[in-house]
């Protein structure tokens, strides 16, 4: 069961209870009570059988939108992820900061940075894949927790990005016991890259809270880069 799904049945478990401390003061009758608690379980099935959850996704994401915390804790993982990226060569499509961003995007989860992944994909395909390969894009997939641990000194996202580098391990073949020190060398090598561009980085934080372009994005991440070599 996913920590959505956990999220909004606690929700669902929440409301109910209020409801039936709170109900003989709202004059609300137990047939009342009955009823609304079968809605909103009726609703949580519906929402992991038939949407595969993105109704909890939404819900759970509006909800914590509230905090600003939340919302400077996603921005900044997400521009560890591009800024990464974006040293290591890896054309970036789009990005997004919410589960309705994503949602409108045809993107499954609650956003992040979309960069191409052809070419590994085709490199895993035919059984190519070079050591430089993964290491790049494990850095890049490790960079979000990398970036939240630079700030807040631990990170709380980062799930999604951890089942990507597992099941890379998986599809190359190799012990998945090498995966955590995998992980850990990556978030490593994410966070001199980041901390070494600290400028690039927060102007980058900046303009995707302002849902800038990624080109404008890159612009503003050269812009100074250029000036740290200067």
């Amino acid at each position: 069961m996913s920590e959505i799904t956990l999220n909004l049945i606690a929700i669902s478990v929440f409301s109910v209870t209020m409801l039936i401390l709170l109900g003989p003061l709202l004059s609300i009758s137990p047939e009342g009570l009955a009823t609304v608690t079968a809605t909103l379980l009726g609703l949580v099935t519906i929402d992991q059988l038939g949407w595969q959850g993105r109704g909890g996704r939404l819900l759970i994401d509006w909800l914590s939108q509230r905090s600003p915390e939340y919302c400077d804790r996603i921005v900044r993982h997400e521009a560890g992820h591009f800024l990464t990226a974006y040293l290591l060569g890896i054309p970036i499509d789009a990005y997004t900061l919410t589960a309705w961003e994503a949602l409108k995007a045809g993107i499954d989860g609650t956003g992040g940075v979309i960069f191409k992944t052809d070419e590994i994909d085709q490199a895993v395909k035919i059984g190519k894949i070079s050591q430089q390969e993964i290491d790049r894009y494990c850095t890049v997939w490790m960079a979000g927790i990398a970036a939240e641990e630079i700030t807040y000194g631990k990170a709380e996202g980062g799930h999604d990005d951890c089942i990507k580098l597992n099941l890379l391990w998986q599809q190359i073949n190799r012990p998945l016991a090498e995966v955590p020190l995998k992980q850990r060398w990556s978030t490593l090598q994410a966070k001199t890259l980041i901390e070494k561009q600290p400028d690039a980085y927060s102007a980058l934080i900046d303009a995707m809270a302002e849902r800038k372009p990624v080109c404008e994005c890159c612009d503003l991440i050269e812009q100074h880069l250029q000036t740290a070599e200067a």
